[in-house]
Order: C-alpha cells, then structure tokens, then sequence
C-alpha cells in the first residue's frame, strides 16, 4: 500500500512540475500549485519535500513582472534564449527547432499512445510535454501488471534517449541564466526529481 501510495504520489509530483514551467501565471498560487506539489512530495522524500517548499516561497517572493521577464528572456528570446526547452535544441545540432529528436519522441509517445491536449500550443519536446508523458508512464506503471511493465520499459527508454539525456545541460543553463529566485529553484528541483527517477528505472 505504501508503495502505491509513494507511485501515486512521484507521478502526481510530475504533473505539478511539468505546470511550473507554463506562463506564470497568479493561478499558480491560487490554486495551490505549490502546496499540492509538497504535499505529494512528502510521499516521496523530505528533501523533495522542502524543496517544493522553497520554490513556492520563491514564487512568493519574486514580483510577477519579473517572473514574466525572466520566463521571456530564459525560454522565448527575444534574440537567443539561454536556456530553450527544447529536448532538440540540447540533443541536435545547433539551435534548430524540430530535429530528429523531435520525432523520435514524438514516435515514443505514438507507442505508448500519448496525445498531447489539444489545448498544448508548443512543440512536442518541450520539457512541460516530455514531463508531461512521464507522468503518463508513472501513472501506468504505478498500475499494476500487465501495463506495469511495459510503462517500466518505456520510461527507462524515455529518460535514457530522451529528458534524461538533456535535462541536465538543460537544468544547468536554467540556474547559471536565471534573474529569479523562482527558476533557480526551479532547476534544482527538477535535476533532483530527475536524478531520482533515473535511479528507479
């Protein structure tokens, strides 16, 4: 039961991060964002616990102007945007959008038959839509058998040619290029979520 509980949990836990790097948005708090993503987390671990803590007083304390800005600048450009969220950006060459890892995870969702919503205006490699899909595959794998297994699979595939492959040097540039409390901490909780889940697979 415990084990079910902490699965529910991790895969709660990802779709709470994947919403963190949406627009900010004063719905974040409104709707308690942050204190749903700490109340699974402590299911999970103390230390993801407090840092799920730590990124909503950041949240707090940051003006949302500034978060705007700094979303803009670090993710949209205007000129070069240090830190695109791009799994192709990280995995291509170059800058281009749209590379052959875009497809091949766009195949990977195919397979385990991922739609993204209708409602998602960005490329399929965005880091919101790769956290996205493996909230999907903790989900099921948190299931039981048969679908068990095959989620199993499927995320240690997903995070050793795909997010695990480019969160990184992705989560890195994040930190070292933010102006706000809000996406350092941000970087640093997804590398741990990240790191863990690797571990697992």
């Amino acid at each position: 039961m415990a084990d079910e509980l902490q699965g529910a949990a991790r895969a709660d836990f990802c779709r709470f991060l994947a919403a963190c790097y949406y627009e900010p948005d004063p719905s974040f708090v409104e709707e308690g964002l942050f204190d749903s993503m700490a109340g699974v987390a402590s299911h999970v671990d103390g230390a993801l616990e407090e840092a799920s803590v730590r990124l909503g007083e950041a949240f707090a304390a940051d003006r949302l102007e500034d978060l705007l800005v700094d979303y803009t600048r670090l993710f949209l450009g205007p000129v070069d945007a240090p830190a695109k969220p791009y799994g192709c950006v990280w995995l291509g060459t170059g800058s281009t959008l749209m590379q052959d890892s875009t497809l091949a995870v766009v195949a990977l969702y195919e397979e385990a038959g991922f739609d993204l919503s209708e409602d998602f205006r960005d490329l399929p490699d965005h880091v919101a839509a790769e956290l996205e899909f493996l909230y999907l595959l903790l989900h099921r794998e948190n299931g039981g058998p048969p679908g068990a297994d095959e989620a199993r699979r499927l995320k240690a595939r997903f995070l050793d040619e795909h997010l695990g492959r480019w969160a990184g040097p992705f989560t890195e540039a994040l930190e070292t290029h933010a102006r706000t409390r809000f996406y350092r901490e941000l970087a640093a909780l997804t590398r741990r979520f990240l790191a863990t889940e690797a571990g697992r697979a």
